[in-house]
């Protein structure tokens, strides 16, 4: 087993639970030392850094608002502090999510999505490569966008926006760091059910994906270690969603199968 300090260290917002923390794992287990944000400290899991700790990472938690400037300003800082290195990985997962439409979004709808899911990722991103320029390494960013970049639904519009925007700085950013950072994202489809959702609409929603399945939070895991290893590989996106983003469908998947 790798001792602490020869393990690569990864950054993961959002990673205490559902998707973030399927990558935290799987990460965990290829060998990484992992700095896990939330937006509240009480979303801390001591036993969830145990299961880690068993796998041989060690978790440096860390607690901040993605749309408070001074607090995304600080959270690579706090990182290398904390794990006395700086990240080789940065995975945003970290996303607001809000009802809307494009007859009731506002200015202040799309701030907070513009911010939290598009801004801080980008400016993660620069400070990440600012860091490593610091230290002459090498990184890699990964992205979690969605499915609907592709075929977008005409519900959650300020989400729907931001994560677009996101998606085209993947091939931008990519190519304005190279070859210090590597940019890339993984766009999921449908994974975990929400209560909005009940067990006979989900069995109906994963019969209309063309691989007669859904993604699972373990199958996005594994794209974002295969982009945090491919060293040839930049300003891609992977599509992990059942096949999902090859069909146009008419609203989000909450609205479809009842």
């Amino acid at each position: 087993m790798m001792r602490a300090g020869d393990r690569p260290l990864a950054l993961i917002t959002g990673g205490w639970r559902r998707i973030g923390a399927a990558i935290a794992r799987k990460l965990a287990q290829a060998g990484y030392d992992l700095a896990l944000h939330a937006h509240h400290e009480h979303s801390f899991d001591p036993a969830f850094v145990a299961e880690l700790a068993t796998i041989g990472a060690a978790v440096h938690s860390l607690a901040a608002d993605l749309a408070d400037q001074a607090a995304v300003d600080a959270l690579i800082p706090a990182a290398i502090a904390a794990a006395g290195r700086v990240p080789v990985l940065l995975v945003n997962c970290a996303s607001v999510f809000r009802d809307d439409s494009a007859q009731t979004f506002d200015a202040a709808s799309l701030d907070l999505h513009f911010r939290v899911n598009c801004h801080t990722p980008l400016l993660l991103t620069r400070a990440l490569a600012d860091a490593l320029a610091t230290v002459g390494g090498e990184g890699a960013v990964v992205h979690i966008l969605d499915q609907r970049i592709r075929n977008p639904v005409p519900d959650q519009i300020s989400y729907t926006l931001s994560k677009q925007a996101l998606h085209a700085s993947v091939r931008t950013l990519a190519r304005a760091l190279a070859p210090r950072v590597r940019v890339n994202a993984v766009a999921p489809g449908l994974t975990l059910p929400t209560d909005d959702y009940d067990d006979v609409q989900w069995d109906r929603l994963r019969a209309l994906m063309p691989l007669g399945r859904l993604s699972t939070p373990d199958d996005i895991a594994d794209a974002v270690l295969h982009l945090a290893t491919a060293r040839a590989t930049t300003g891609e996106t992977l599509f992990v969603d059942g096949g999902s983003h090859l069909e146009s469908y008419p609203r989000d998947f909450v609205y479809l199968s009842r």
